[in-house]
């Protein structure tokens, strides 16, 4: 029973917490302001991918792997 409400709390905190500015970019009427978000959600991970890729090749480089 305790372990019931504690998935249903994680749920309910992702739906009505977490989630609640996507909501507010989904009830967006304007096309634009909606995909410049996107794009800088994908801009960001992109960037945060190369700079991995970076630091594994420096670690590569100095045979500390």
């Amino acid at each position: 029973m305790i372990a019931n409400n504690i998935f249903k709390a994680i749920g309910d905190f992702f739906t009505n917490v977490l989630f609640a500015p996507y909501h507010s970019v989904r009830a967006m009427d304007n096309w634009w302001a909606q995909n410049t978000i996107s794009w800088i959600f994908i801009v960001i991970t992109f960037i945060a991918f190369f700079y991995w890729i970076g630091e594994i090749r420096k670690y590569k480089k100095a045979g500390n792997e």
